[in-house]
């Protein structure tokens, strides 16, 4: 719920939603069905005005936003639409960062983060800079720097969303064999409904409501 003017907007409700470990979950749904908010909660960024959340049996309603972060450096890994990568910094240097600032020495982040470029098929371009990238590129980074921390989920918000098909769909593959062989719990909001059917459930929010689709 968030405020509008004098009155408030519900963006979700009777929300009751169980992920297994190791569970893919596809969350889908129109833009502005509150994909994303559901994400923002799940990840303790934001806090819900009504409900609770847990994660690992810890109560995110009740932990102070410095201990929120902690668990999302230790435990979530994200991967955005918009790649969300530094520009000013390199391939390797923006997948070292959750290592960094995990204050892990800096030869073991630079040994961690060129195996994981190696893995999604960057070896090559360790010192480029995101600008020198195509964006199947720049995505395939992000999901290095998901995975590099080995976080216990990973929240991938549309994902794809701006990529061709057939770039989507490379990226897709990298991602799904990662997450199968680190079993990973993955939870992934989309509208690209092939891409959804490789998880395994999914979910529709429609008008604030999730049920099984």
């Amino acid at each position: 719920m968030v405020p509008s003017g004098d009155s408030k907007i519900i963006i979700l409700q009777d929300i009751n939603l169980t992920v297994a470990s190791g569970e893919s979950v596809a969350i889908l749904g129109t833009s502005g069905s509150g994909k994303t908010t559901l994400l923002t909660l799940l990840a303790g960024l934001d806090l819900p005005t009504s409900g609770n959340i847990y994660f690992q049996q810890q109560h995110l309603n009740n932990l102070d936003e410095e201990r929120r972060a902690l668990i999302r450096k230790q435990s979530i890994g994200f991967i955005f639409q918009s790649f969300q990568l530094l520009p000013s910094l390199t391939t390797l240097e923006n997948v070292m960062l959750p290592l960094e600032i995990r204050y892990i020495k800096h030869k073991q982040c630079k040994i961690e983060a060129t195996e994981w470029l190696n893995k999604v098929g960057l070896g090559q371009r360790l010192n480029h800079y995101p600008s020198q990238l195509s964006g199947g590129e720049q995505q395939r980074v992000a999901i290095a720097r998901a995975f590099v921390s080995k976080p216990k989920v990973i929240l991938a918000d549309e994902m794809t969303g701006n990529l061709d098909t057939k770039t989507g769909e490379l990226v897709a593959d990298i991602l799904f064999s990662l997450n199968q062989n680190q079993h990973t719990t993955l939870l992934l909001v989309t509208h690209d409904v092939n891409l959804a059917s490789r998880c395994h459930r999914r979910l529709l929010l429609r008008e604030g409501v999730l049920q099984p689709c």
